[in-house]
């Protein structure tokens, strides 16, 4: 039997996942906490890898000697050494069209309570105060400029949802490419999208250049009635530079779905700052996006193990080496 390790998962049932693989003849091995040393363990009977959340790191990769591919359930590929994979052979698959829908709504979600301090609102009235003037001055959405980092897919569906509501949308990315779908949509610098910005919403992987991309240096730069919104990943930011812009004024709030660490400690500041809503990573999250997840995430091991071609391979290069692991058919 081939085996599956799945490091993790954030969802009731393995069985759509299961059900794939068995008939390709794989079975799952399902790691307890997908820690690395755990992970070490399991690693050298897997056929194939899938993670979540859990970190595929080097010493994991090195001990899975007949691992063919790697999985990643999601778009970012922070928690897997791609390059380390890439060198030994094996293909790394991602789910790229994932949760457009369900992140987007929930970026809109979230500033849209800002904007209208639903949830301080909400705070305020089940503490007994029940008053309108509470969390005023309030604004219009209407004519306000939300600038988007990262004008992929995700960026791309907010972009619309964000026009329907008659803000103003300018982005900023290196890649950003004119269309008539997006003509309204205006491309900016980076230092422009912080400056021109009433709402700023994130959309870039964690990578070395994206790594706290919002520092001191980018909040003093952003409207002091500025919101940050994050729903990408939480290494972008650099968490104590928010902490002390929310606490110097240097902007008006934050609205946050990821953290550096996940979950936080308790207590931590950030999230009890009176000028933060926080929701725990639940923007990828509907019943319709995580079965889709799981089958896709599923069907790519189970096209590697029948020697086929996976939907999305993220290291092409890999096709190219002839340490290639996986017999793809011609």
């Amino acid at each position: 039997m081939k085996k599956v390790l799945i490091t993790d998962y954030a969802w009731k049932s393995l069985d759509p996942e299961r059900e794939i693989l068995e008939k390709v003849g794989a079975t799952l091995v399902v790691a307890e906490t997908g820690g690395e040393e755990e992970l070490k363990h399991l690693a050298p009977a897997a056929d194939c890898i899938l993670t979540c959340w859990k970190k595929v790191t080097e010493p994991v990769i090195r001990n899975a000697e007949r691992c063919l591919a790697i999985g990643r359930y999601g778009i970012g590929l922070d928690n897997i050494a791609v390059a380390c994979a890439t060198t030994l052979g094996i293909v790394v698959t991602n789910v790229p069209a994932y949760c457009l829908e369900e992140v987007s709504d929930h970026a809109m979600a979230l500033l849209l309570s800002s904007a209208r301090k639903i949830t301080a609102f909400d705070r305020a009235i089940k503490s007994g105060v029940y008053n309108l003037q509470a969390e005023t001055p309030l604004y219009r959405l209407r004519g306000r400029t939300l600038g988007i980092l990262g004008f992929g897919k995700i960026g791309r569906t907010l972009a619309r949802k964000a026009l329907a509501f008659g803000l103003r949308v300018i982005a900023y990315d290196p890649l950003f490419q004119k269309s008539a779908e997006f003509a309204e949509v205006e491309a900016v610098s980076f230092e422009d999208l912080l400056r021109g910005s009433d709402y700023i919403s994130i959309h870039v992987p964690a990578t070395p250049e994206t790594r706290h991309a919002f520092n001191r240096d980018a909040f003093r730069l952003m409207k002091r009635s500025a919101v940050l919104i994050n729903t990408a990943r939480g290494e972008v930011v650099d968490e104590d530079a928010l902490l002390w812009a929310l606490d110097s004024n240097e902007i008006a709030g934050a609205a946050l779905d990821v953290l550096s660490k996940e979950p936080p400690d308790p207590g931590y500041a950030l999230i009890g700052h009176p000028k933060v809503v926080a929701t725990p990573h639940a923007a990828f999250n509907s019943e319709e996006s995580l079965l889709e997840l799981q089958k896709t995430a599923a069907s790519q091991m189970a096209s590697v193990l029948s020697g086929e071609m996976p939907q999305s391979v993220v290291n092409p290069e890999v096709l190219k080496q002839s340490n290639l692991r996986p017999a793809f058919k011609k």
